[in-house]
């Protein structure tokens, strides 16, 4: 593995107070609000070239070192934290068990974990009620300007938070189950893809898939709790 330096990764990492998310879900008619305790969330993707630090290989379509990682399942993010958090001898948030589907956190653990579904919500917002953080063309990459491929992170604007590519670029993973009644072990995934129209890339849509599910416009992004 090339050398990778705890303090630079960290230092892509945006320390956020936390707060209310109120999130909806249309297919069920259902409104809720959620109490948030401070977090810390990456400015951005992880992209292919940390991924390929810490893993050995790189699953992306795309090429490009500062594009994001894609074509990753939720399986496959989940390793990636406990991976990174190993590397740096911090304590690995997930505990997995002896069904795959099976996979708790410890949120004392001090190492790195995909956000929640209302931590990404909160954090896309950027403290606005807007779905949109701006003009879309100049904070998204998405199937109008995107070209039919991802592009490097950090290249157009951030939201009021400093956070980078929250809408468009590549779907992101939370950890959140969906709906364990309906959908079994689904997880969310959260903003929009370079492949989505416009009202596809809101911070306040929601989607769902297997935790098997990869595909070349979904990603993550790494969240760690607050000390």
């Amino acid at each position: 593995m090339d050398h990778l330096d705890l303090d630079d990764v960290l230092a892509d990492f945006v320390e956020l107070e936390g707060g209310r998310a109120d999130l909806r879900d249309d297919r069920i008619q259902a409104k809720w609000q959620v109490e948030l305790k401070p977090f810390c969330l990456s400015k951005y993707p992880v992209t292919q070239a940390l991924y390929h630090q810490v893993t050995g290989h790189n699953p992306a379509r795309f090429t490009g070192e500062s594009h994001p990682v894609e074509h990753v399942s939720w399986y496959d993010a989940v390793q990636f934290c406990n991976q990174i958090s190993a590397h740096f001898d911090v304590r690995p948030v997930y505990q997995m068990g002896e069904s795959k589907d099976h996979v708790t956190e410890d949120l004392s653990a001090d190492g790195f974990r995909l956000p929640h579904d209302a931590e990404w919500q909160f954090a896309a917002l950027g403290g606005q009620s807007s779905p949109l953080y701006g003009e879309i063309d100049e904070i998204a990459w998405f199937k109008e300007n995107s070209g039919g491929t991802t592009h490097e992170v950090g290249r157009k604007a951030p939201n009021a938070y400093g956070l980078y590519d929250m809408l468009g670029n590549v779907w992101e993973w939370c950890f959140d189950v969906y709906d364990a009644e309906v959908y079994g072990s689904y997880r969310i995934f959260r903003g929009g893809g370079w492949n989505d129209p416009e009202r596809g890339c809101l911070a306040t849509n929601r989607r769902r898939s297997h935790p098997t599910y990869a595909i070349d416009d979904l990603g993550f992004r790494l969240a760690r709790t607050r000390r």
